[in-house]
């Protein structure tokens, strides 16, 4: 027999009595059917509505079903969403969870690497598909009608994750803020919705090198993003214009890369232009705040490893665009704070081309024109001095 192996812990129990209660006094079984009677209640517990739960359920329910044994009962997709969400919302232990729901620890670990495994896979190509012309047309309308920024497709940042430090991992993971993180670098619209993501790279390298090694920067680079063809800004006889993203000063300057103007000597001009850029650059930070306020596990350290890790922050982007289709205008009864928690990375600024160069200032001349100037730009960046 295994527990009469030398050195092996012998078990006091198959299954701990307390454990074996679950059906009668765990959460799932007291809570779940008098939550979803209460629609505000349900969404502050599983940080969305009873329809839109139901909804992620249906699309995940196949991956979720696991066979009975002869040995125990599975654990239905019900329960095991549920236990994942309340992580993902809490960002509680465990241990935490295994008093609330009566499950085993290691239990409750694969439900939570599994349930986010699923998430990912199963949610990508509904609510973030590879977007096509097409989409950066519908995305540039966004912009343009939300803050006036012409042919923009995106806000691009990027947002640490707190980690536990990984094993013989030195100081590849610690961060420019003395603290241990993988980073988030995100492509939002002006919807706050994720349009391309990068998770997993290493704290300690800068925003501009993992946008550079990142798949999304690779393929803007060779012109694989299916961006449409440059256009005339909005009421202008001038040449065509590139669609591009913004950034902040930690990226490098190119054709399809907008940053701001550096900071000494700017003129009104300059200052104009920075600030029409900032205007369309806050939907990525804020997207980010939203991100964190709903799914709190992102406001203490992660204790996983890396690659489960991974598969939380995967999840949490599914299920923040999930969100934000079916449940974004009642976002604002959970009091989300939408203020940005990323900080700018200086550390590694790119050198800009001739080609960007030109670019940033076709955009600044137009802002400055009858046709692209906002009426009260001029007070507001000279109220900021």
């Amino acid at each position: 027999m295994l527990d009469d192996e030398p050195g092996r812990k012998r078990r006091r129990f198959w299954v701990h009595p307390i454990v074996a209660q679950r059906c009668q006094k765990g959460q799932f079984h007291k809570l779940y059917t008098d939550l979803r009677q209460d629609a505000f209640k349900f969404k502050s517990y599983c940080r969305m509505s009873v329809a839109t739960f139901d909804q992620l359920l249906d699309c995940l329910h196949p991956d979720l079903t696991l066979v009975d044994t002869s040995m125990r009962r599975s654990i239905c997709p019900e329960q095991r969403l549920l236990v994942t969400l309340r992580f993902l919302a809490t960002g509680n232990s465990f241990a935490s969870l295994h008093f609330e729901f009566l499950l085993g620890i290691s239990t409750i670990s694969g439900i939570v690497s599994h349930t986010c495994e699923v998430i990912w896979q199963r949610l990508r190509a509904a609510v973030m598909p590879t977007p096509t012309a097409a989409d950066w047309l519908r995305i540039a309308d966004g912009f343009y009608q939300s803050v006036f920024f012409p042919n923009c497709i995106g806000a691009l940042d990027g947002k640490h994750i707190c980690v536990k430090k990984p094993p013989h991992s030195g100081s590849r993971y610690f961060n420019y803020k003395q603290y241990f993180s993988v980073v988030l670098m995100a492509l939002a619209d002006s919807n706050y919705k994720f349009v391309i993501v990068d998770i997993g790279a290493y704290g300690s390298t800068s925003d501009s090198r993992i946008f550079s090694a990142a798949r999304m920067g690779e393929r803007l680079r060779q012109n694989q993003l299916a961006l449409p063809e440059p256009s005339r800004l909005p009421g202008s006889a001038g040449p065509p214009a590139p669609f591009v993203i913004v950034s902040d000063e930690g990226f490098a300057l190119s054709p399809h890369m907008m940053r701001p103007f550096p900071r000494r000597d700017l003129d009104d001009r300059k200052r104009i232009f920075n600030y029409r850029l900032t205007r369309a650059r806050r939907y990525v930070e804020c997207a980010f705040g939203i991100l964190s306020s709903k799914w709190r596990v992102f406001q203490s350290s992660i204790q996983m490893k890396p690659d489960n890790v991974t598969l939380v922050i995967q999840a949490c982007v599914m299920l923040h665009n999930f969100t934000r289709i079916h449940d974004a205008s009642t976002d604002a009864d959970l009091g989300l704070n939408m203020t940005s928690s990323v900080s700018l990375d200086l550390s590694r600024p790119g050198r800009p081309g001739t080609a960007g160069l030109a670019v940033r200032e076709l955009f600044a001349d137009y802002f400055c024109s009858p046709e692209g100037a906002l009426s009260w730009e001029l007070d507001a960046i000279r109220g900021s001095r």
